[in-house]
């Protein structure tokens, strides 16, 4: 290792301030390890590393160029935490693997040969450390002819399939786990079947689905016609479906798990900066990125939230757009650096020499701004962001285009005639899932998912914590207690807690607190000025409907968006992460405590006769659901004391977070001689009192839009909290993936 005076010259610069959460992530995921797993290097070792390789490229295109400044220029970058890379670049550069790139698109044509070609090309992406989007819409449907056998097509679901096994088998890198987006077109004639193939759990674990939506058919869709099914193998329709039926299919099934998503395929191909070499059909898995057949790109993110001047009224342009230049600089070289798993990706790459230039921490940009996510001034803050990156990594590349020459397929782009640029797309916004946790920011563009977590620590404990924004204006502001990190851990957010002021309610706003439609805006607001696409989740409350879903897709439509992820809280019956439900950590002992009963609650009394009498049962909701039962005898008496114990037992367990359809399957069916041996009358037909208990609130949650699972489906509370594979922290869904704020695990699919 080289001293302060050593040949990298910049040893004695600032180590970087990560918070204990990031030091988790990174030696966990991140640092350099021995033979016997001992970590071998320090954060600022690490980034020193990525610095330095990076920094090398310089010397391809100037023998005299110097690199010591070059690296130490990087270095400050990362070590200020203002800039980082994609886990790839910080993981590999200047280690054997060498991988640096985060995704990558495989072409599948309609042979086995090319099926299972893309298949192998894929294990060898994921072993190096990548993620990979195809488009199976070239293969042709099942039960089509297959004329070299005289056989039958298996069609594009099943050889998907197989492509999830693969993935399975392969951990990329040793580090991260195979990432992978299958886009089938709204046109084939396996459509149906690939919209709704995630009905069922557990199948494709490894894949994010996305259809892929065409202007005419959008077109359809909005007129009530027809759309042709075209098989891929003749280019002759098929047969025909109504649009509408076939978006209401998507839109119940996104409702219902958060899948499929939509892609709309003619704006992906607009915006393709070098048509000539072939038309654009996929992204990578988190569908921020289309690109070519065997194209890769490697993506970086500027943290907003240190972009401010320094009295943190205003946006620091000047130092945004330095940023930006070094960050342009920093990504053109990776590709140059880059150990490339397929010489087709290393050829296509290097001919469009596309980056990806991001943005994190836009939420706490806003916060220390005082300024709500969900407002006008937001949207017209995000537009201007981007467009000033978008311009002024403009202006980098073209600077790098006359020192090092434009990308080499820039006379046969958009652009060819024109300036001359290095980099055929510069702007991504990508999620930013585990580099944000390192940065100790929030996430790419989205609001604050929630503003207590539970942080596990080495040995196993848990601990309460606040956003730190949030805990030091609380206290600031002097409505800090013990009381509010409870009630802040069993909401999610403060709006409409009283003890917090109006403005700051309204400025630490978070994703379920945001309607959906300003999900959406914001996510236009931004598409407006990226080259690429945006990653965002449009997040909905458990409560939403589906129609709340059809009319996001419609607003995205309309709004330029080349994309659309939602996820209903609570859909999947293993929930990523959990809000309203108090967080363990906050008790001495891991055990489930009940959250406070509400002053005031709304709710149905129903009248139930039993073959004890009349059994009168009160079923009250609050702002998180269901959260109480109440029941009352007749005159003819009956079992006051045990119907009054199992409603109390009912209220602890609802208002401790117990899944209610679990509640439901356990009181349903419980038969009782004096009820059963006696003819039953009105609405509810019951066999005890628990189960006319289990059966009221059945149909309370039903009449709020919610599904019950057939018997020995039902899903307990702690299916839906998901739990990090390594350090069994709580997990976030955004953009498709899956990451542990903890220790920075990610997974998508």
């Amino acid at each position: 290792m080289a001293d302060s005076k050593g040949e990298t010259g910049f040893m004695d610069i600032i180590e970087p301030r990560f918070t204990a959460n990031a030091l988790t992530v990174l030696k966990r995921r991140y640092l350099k390890r021995g033979s016997e797993g001992e970590v071998l290097e320090t954060p600022a070792d690490m980034l020193r590393r990525v610095a330095k390789h990076i920094a090398s490229a310089d010397k391809l295109y100037d023998p005299k160029a110097d690199v010591s400044k070059t690296a130490a220029e990087f270095y400050r970058l990362m070590a200020g935490l203002e800039f980082l890379p994609n886990s790839p670049t910080l993981m590999n550069a200047g280690r054997k693997l060498g991988q640096l790139a985060a995704c990558f698109v495989l072409p599948i044509d309609d042979s086995m040969d090319s099926i299972f070609e893309a298949i192998k090309n894929t294990a060898l992406i994921h072993k190096s450390g990548g993620g990979t989007g195809f488009s199976f819409s070239r293969i042709r449907p099942r039960n089509d002819v297959v004329l070299s056998t005289k056989g039958v097509s298996s069609g594009p679901l099943s050889f998907m399939r197989v492509f999830d096994v693969a993935t399975e088998t392969i951990k990329q890198g040793g580090t991260r786990r195979g990432a992978n987006m299958a886009i089938l077109r709204v046109d084939h004639p396996d459509i149906i079947e690939f919209i709704t193939i995630k009905q069922k759990e557990n199948v494709l674990t490894n894949f994010n689905l996305s259809v892929g939506l065409t202007e005419g058919f959008m077109a359809a869709v909005k007129e009530n016609d027809t759309y042709p099914l075209i098989n891929p193998r003749t280019g002759q329709e098929v047969r025909r479906l109504k649009a509408r039926t076939v978006f209401n299919l998507i839109v119940n099934m996104a409702w219902a798990s958060g899948e499929p998503g939509i892609i709309f395929l003619d704006r992906l191909d607009k915006d393709n900066p070098t048509p000539s070499l072939g038309a654009i059909e996929s992204t990578n898995p988190c569908g921020e990125l289309p690109l070519l057949p065997y194209e890769s790109c490697n993506l970086g993110s500027i943290n907003l939230s240190l972009m401010l001047t320094d009295d943190g009224t205003n946006i620091d342009w000047d130092r945004l757009g330095k940023v930006t230049d070094i960050a342009v600089h920093f990504l053109d070289n990776v590709i140059d650096v880059n150990r490339y798993p397929l010489a087709q990706i290393e050829e296509i790459t290097k001919g469009n020499r596309k980056i990806g230039l991001g943005i994190m921490g836009f939420a706490d940009l806003l916060i220390r701004l005082n300024i709500p996510y969900d407002s006008k001034q937001a949207l017209a803050l995000a537009e201007k962001i981007m467009s000033f990156i978008r311009r002024r990594a403009f202006s980098a590349s073209a600077t790098l285009a006359e020192q090092r020459g434009p990308f080499p397929n820039w006379e046969q782009s958009i652009y060819g005639g024109k300036t001359k640029i290095r980099n055929a797309t510069l702007t991504t916004v990508a999620p930013t899932g585990t580099i944000s946790i390192i940065a100790g920011t929030s996430s790419g563009i989205e609001p604050l998912f929630a503003l207590s977590y539970r942080r596990h620590v080495l040995n196993d404990d848990e601990l309460p914590e606040l956003h730190p924004l949030f805990f030091h204006i609380a206290k600031e502001r002097g409505f800090y207690s013990p009381d509010l990190v409870q009630q802040v851990a069993e909401r999610g957010g403060v709006r409409g807690l009283k003890q917090v002021p109006e403005d700051v309610q309204s400025i630490y706003a978070t994703a379920h607190d945001i309607s959906p439609d300003w999900h959406v805006k914001m996510q236009a607001a931004f598409q407006k000025h990226t080259d690429n696409a945006v990653s965002k989740t449009v997040n909905f409350r458990h409560d939403a409907t589906q129609e709340d879903v059809k009319r996001a897709y419609l607003l995205a439509f309309d709004l330029g968006c080349k994309g659309v992820t939602i996820y209903r809280d609570r859909s999947r019956s293993r929930q990523v992460l959990n809000v309203g439900i108090p967080s363990p950590n906050l008790q001495p002992e891991k055990l489930l405590t009940p959250r406070a009963r509400p002053q005031v609650t709304a709710g149905t009394t129903e009248k139930v006769k039993t073959g004890c009498g009349n059994l009168y049962i009160t079923v009250n909701r609050d702002q998180y659901g269901i959260c109480e039962v109440f029941t009352s005898t007749g005159k003819a008496g009956g079992c006051p004391s045990q119907s009054e114990a199992t409603a109390r037992l009912v209220s602890l367990a609802l208002r401790s977070g117990v899944d209610i359809r679990a509640i439901i399957s356990q009181l349903k069916g419980i038969r009782c001689l004096s009820t059963v041996s006696r003819k039953n009358s009105g609405k509810i037909k019951v066999l005890s009192c628990p189960d006319a208990i289990g059966k009221a609130i059945e149909q309370n949650f039903k009449q709020q839009g919610n599904s019950i699972p057939s018997a020995g489906a039902v899903d307990t509370a702690e299916d839906f909290q998901i739990k990090c594979p390594d350090c069994g922290a709580a997990l976030e869904h955004a953009s498709g993936c899956t990451t542990c704020p903890a220790c920075g695990y990610s997974k998508c699919g």
